[in-house]
């Protein structure tokens, strides 16, 4: 399996997303807005749809959509702050209307379905690139932000009152979330990126004590998943983003079960 570049590639890069994806998807589910990631990776679509279309590298076009999606859903839940799901169920839906409309446009239909479930063999080069600077930059405001994060999710009142800088802290959250969402598309699918933000934290929390531990575990634990996934692709034929989901949802049984048996102990 490794004596193939393009594997190389996907397990690099499916690496590197294990350690930034549960970044974002702790952060998200504590602040309530795990639905969030399913909107962005239906807007993500779009984005897709649109570099194929123009003829330059997708993930440009995801990234830049996203990051217009992400915005758009934090500046309707502040305007309807009574209808904050709203607000995702519209991104959502406008993001997959687009993606529909625009896919009958892009020249060659399994280039567009590759972003839907993930594909280990069309990892470029210059994707890794991307993914890696995107990385780095995930991963450093990550664990600068760890507990303004932490602060903010739980409660905005008690990080603006712990001298939290609350609006600026939620904005560049937003812009981690948007980029992270966006380069997942090609490796994990599209459609299985919300997926991979929530289930390993789901994991963690059935065997952590604190936030802390949930964190750690929580990375560890969509490594093994995402490097699973990749390899059961490549050995199996199969989509990776599928493989990863049913793996993590596998994995979160056993958890659960690991749970019962720690309550009995």
């Amino acid at each position: 399996m490794l004596s193939y570049a393009f594997m190389q590639r996907a397990l690099l890069v499916g690496l590197m997303l294990s350690i930034i994806i549960p970044m974002i998807g702790i952060v998200m589910i504590n602040r309530r807005t795990s639905m969030i990631g399913d909107a962005l990776s239906h807007s993500s679509l779009a984005g897709v749809a649109l570099g194929l279309i123009i003829g330059i590298n997708p993930i440009f076009t995801s990234v830049l959509i996203c990051i217009i999606a992400s915005f758009a859903i934090e500046l309707i839940r502040k305007k309807f702050n009574s209808f904050g799901d709203m607000a995702t169920a519209i991104i959502m839906s406008l993001g997959i209307g687009l993606a529909a409309i625009m896919s009958d446009f892009t020249p060659g239909g399994t280039s567009f379905e590759s972003f839907l479930f993930g594909s280990i063999t069309s990892v470029s080069k210059e994707d890794l690139i991307i993914v890696s600077v995107i990385f780095l930059l995930v991963l450093l405001f990550s664990l600068y932000l760890y507990y303004p994060l932490l602060y903010n999710s739980i409660s905005p009142l008690m990080a603006r009152l712990s001298g939290v800088n609350s609006k600026l802290v939620s904005s560049i959250f937003t812009f981690l979330t948007a980029i992270t969402v966006a380069i997942s598309a090609k490796t994990v699918g599209a459609l299985m990126i919300s997926s991979l933000m929530v289930l390993p934290v789901a994991s963690s929390l059935m065997i952590s004590k604190s936030y802390k531990e949930t964190f750690i575990k929580s990375i560890i634990i969509a490594i093994i998943y995402m490097m699973l996934g990749i390899s059961a692709s490549f050995y199996l034929g199969i989509k990776p983003g599928g493989a990863i989901v049913v793996i993590a949802v596998i994995g979160m049984v056993l958890s659960l079960i690991i749970q019962k048996f720690k309550k009995m102990g």
